[in-house]
């Protein structure tokens, strides 16, 4: 490729990354219309491999029903696994159920339990993220891969830098959890890399109800309102 193509790519590169600009705000602009109306939520979020038989899989429909109980509605990402397993617990004890689905290559398809009008499509996990944090009232966080991380470290860095409102984070399965946890302590908390109190930010618990007594103990506290 000669010099002038070269140039010719890049400011066609440019254009389209000009008009995408009007894609993300659309995008931003639909998901605020929608979930500013859906009333205090809770996000669930996991492993998107997670089979229906499977004890995690079980654990977040039955968290996913006793919030719902407490009077919150219940965000995923709209997929399979977990995800399906958050809004199927909402479904079955007649509460808000909302998915935020993304396209990719593998995995993601939406579950048959979102509400159909509360069901939202996005193109850039960085929209779908904003969505996560801003309108929700706690992150359960249960066994997943690296999506799951992301989520995870991604709410306790906003907290912990006073970006957004802090809310409840609550890791569930400590036998998943503790190893990742134990390697904060001794690595990131020894080097000085994060303050004790940062681990605050973080509950890790086994049962249901003890998602369900955190996140009531932590309302009677604080408002429920948006994030940001």
């Amino acid at each position: 490729m000669t010099r002038e193509q070269h140039h010719r790519r890049w400011n066609e590169i440019k254009t389209n990354d000009s008009w995408a600009i009007f894609k993300i705000m659309g995008e931003f602009v639909n998901g605020y219309e929608k979930l500013s109306l859906i009333g205090p939520c809770v996000s669930i979020f996991g492993s998107a491999r997670t089979k229906p038989n499977h004890k995690y899989y079980q654990l977040a429909e039955e968290i996913a029903e006793k919030i719902v109980n407490q009077g919150y509605g219940i965000i995923t990402g709209g997929g399979p696994g977990i995800m399906e397993a958050g809004n199927k617990g909402a479904h079955i004890a007649g509460g808000t159920s909302v998915g935020l689905n993304i396209e990719l290559p593998f995995e993601q398809h939406d579950n048959p339990y979102i509400d159909s009008d509360k069901s939202l499509d996005f193109d850039y996990f960085f929209v779908r993220k904003v969505m996560f944090v801003k309108y929700s009232q706690g992150f359960v966080v249960m066994p997943g891969g690296f999506g799951t991380l992301d989520e995870l470290f991604e709410s306790i860095t906003l907290i912990q830098t006073h970006k957004i409102e802090r809310f409840p984070i609550i890791l569930v399965v400590s036998e998943f959890w503790n190893g990742l946890i134990d390697w904060v302590k001794s690595t990131l908390l020894e080097a000085g890399n994060i303050s004790p109190e940062d681990l605050d930010l973080i509950h890790i618990v086994d049962t249901s109800d003890e998602v369900v007594q955190i996140l009531d103990e932590f309302y009677k506290e604080f408002n429920l309102s948006p994030n940001f």
